[in-house]
């Protein structure tokens, strides 16, 4: 029989003491020192006998049919495909953003298919769980809910009933007895995920487990979830607004690139199924600062609305701000346009921003950026029905981008009729897109098509 006892470390530097110290004697934080059991029963000690060892040819065709839709195409996409049977998700995200509705709408679909799903509250009572389902207009008359954050009873129930997929809401309230911290702390949190990551791999169980985004932007804290699951979805967007993004930060079965697009109504999550509409749906047309680009969201092409606002600053603390963008790249272009553009921007406050709540990191959206930061400069409105599609190199260059085909089949589809984007991949496109192709090669080239 192996002993248990007791031992602290710190969450910062992994540091260990056998007693609790307010300060890390290896990395010097304070107050990062976390309690931790060591040591199990020897009967719960597995040996290497009862482990089987196979041959990867021995386990048969990787089958992407074994997936399990949700009934949620845009919560599938950002999954793969669907479930992945065994597979242990965290969806992360603002108390409040709607991750809870997202689960109870996707338990409703699999139950629909004719899933057992487990649903494990540790927030709401069964009671509760019910209204909200019928104020979402989801029926599950079917699905098993289980009021408990014991994760010892959750581990015998699963045992017991043997669903095809259990909710935790959240794992933030779910604990270990054996443990003295409270429930939230980093050695619960971790000692819990193991045991359902345990029940997810043993019994080939979906397991999704939901938990709240602390102040600093991390899951739990410490980021150690992320590392022990197989999925990790991150749920964003602003309460005071309909829009919601479903983003995938890691995933073992599919992209990370994908997003999944919804908006919330009184009645739950709505699926967006046309995401380039809805995104340039209240997009002045007659407006100096105002430019549209295609990005591309993993196979998905998204017209996006670039605005700039540039102004003569009276103050000697000039202001960069960018939302959406990342401001780094933001000030590249500046730097370009003063140098290769001739424009005498530095004495100005300049605001940049991707509407509709979207996170564009991808260089192919450079020219419009670019475009948009002249056309408010100027003060001169750009061409409603072009889209501005190119990478912007350091020496005034516009470099050639992926799956520009793609980008400008959208465009034309959404009604617009002119494209300036890299000479480097336009020659081929020409007369295939549906629209006027205009190449450039230079910044230069570009801000003369965006202010003509």
């Amino acid at each position: 029989m192996v002993r248990e006892k007791t031992v602290f470390f710190c969450v910062e530097c992994g540091y260990e003491s056998p007693k609790w110290l307010g300060r890390c004697p290896g990395c010097g934080a304070w107050n990062r020192m976390e309690e931790e059991l060591r040591g199990r029963q020897a009967a719960q000690i597995k040996t290497a006998a009862g482990s089987a060892v196979e041959t990867l040819a021995g386990l048969g065709e990787a089958d992407d049919a074994l997936r399990i839709s949700t009934g949620l195409s845009e919560l599938d996409r950002v999954l793969g495909g669907g479930l992945v049977a065994g597979s242990l998700i965290l969806i992360g995200g603002d108390p409040g953003i709607g991750k809870s509705t997202l689960v109870m709408q996707a338990a409703g679909g699999l139950e629909a298919l004719g899933k057992k799903v487990l649903y494990v509250s540790g927030e709401e009572s069964p009671r509760q769980l019910k209204m909200r389902a019928a104020r979402l207009q989801v029926e599950m008359p079917g699905l098993l809910i289980l009021a408990e954050t014991d994760m010892n009873v959750i581990e015998a129930q699963v045992e017991a009933i043997r669903p095809d997929v259990v909710i935790i809401d959240s794992i933030q309230t779910v604990y270990r007895p054996e443990l003295t911290s409270a429930a939230g702390s980093v050695s619960q949190l971790r000692e819990s995920t193991a045991a359902l990551l345990r029940v997810a791999k043993r019994g080939n169980v979906t397991v999704l487990l939901i938990g709240h985004v602390t102040k600093e932007g991390l899951i739990a804290g410490p980021r150690l979830l992320e590392h022990m699951v197989d999925c990790v979805l991150y749920f964003e967007g602003d309460r005071q607004h309909l829009y919601r993004i479903l983003r995938g930060v890691k995933n073992r079965f599919g992209s990370t690139h994908e997003v999944g697009l919804f908006t919330m109504e009184s009645f739950g999550l709505q699926e967006v199924a046309n995401p380039s509409e809805w995104l340039l749906a209240q997009r002045p047309l007659h407006a100096a600062g105002s430019v549209v680009t295609a990005s591309m969201e993993g196979t998905r092409p998204l017209l996006v609305e670039i605005q700039a606002l540039v102004s003569v600053s009276s103050f000697g603390n000039f202001r960069r701000l960018s939302t959406g963008l990342d401001l780094n790249r933001v000030s590249l272009i500046l730097a370009v346009l003063e140098k290769h553009a001739g424009l005498h921007i530095q004495d100005c406050d300049v605001f940049v921003n991707a509407v509709g709540g979207v996170r564009l990191l991808e260089p192919a959206v450079d020219l419009a950026v670019a475009a948009s930061l002249v056309s408010s400069f100027r003060d001169r409105v750009v061409a409603g029905d072009t889209l501005f599609i190119g990478e912007v190199g350091l020496t005034g260059e516009v470099r050639g981008i992926p799956f520009l085909e793609q980008r400008l089949h959208e465009g034309s589809r959404m009604g617009f009729k002119r494209a300036v984007a890299p000479k480097y991949n336009t020659d081929s496109l020409r007369g295939r897109a549906g629209l006027e192709i205009i190449g450039v090669s230079t910044l230069e080239e570009a801000v003369r098509e965006a202010t003509d």
